[in-house]
């Protein structure tokens, strides 16, 4: 075995895996992370709520500007539900993908 094939399989050696209890602290971090979502929750069902009242308001008032700006703003409520809800799937997909590189 000569040096440069050392050297090539030196880093399939390394072995690093998430550690959940190696910092103080990571379970309050976890219940301030899914408050968050909570809340991100929240905020978007709101939204969704205000954004079908100014659709309507603009429909029923042949008001175009507004009837779009209502439509838009369903959008990017269920968008940002979509990406609260599926967030922590999400990561770990990519976690997933990232260890099979």
């Amino acid at each position: 075995m000569n040096l440069l094939t050392a050297a090539l399989l030196l880093p399939l050696d390394i072995q690093i895996d998430p550690n959940s209890n190696g910092l103080p602290g990571i379970g309050q971090l976890k219940k301030i992370v899914g408050a968050s979502m909570t809340v991100g929750l929240v905020l978007a069902v709101l939204a969704l709520i205000i954004s079908a009242i100014v659709w309507a308001l603009g429909a029923n008032s042949s008001n175009p500007h507004l009837a779009g700006r209502g439509k838009l703003g369903v959008l990017v409520a269920l968008g940002a539900a979509i990406v609260c809800g599926a967030s922590v799937t999400l990561v770990n997909f990519f976690w997933n993908v990232g260890q099979q590189v």
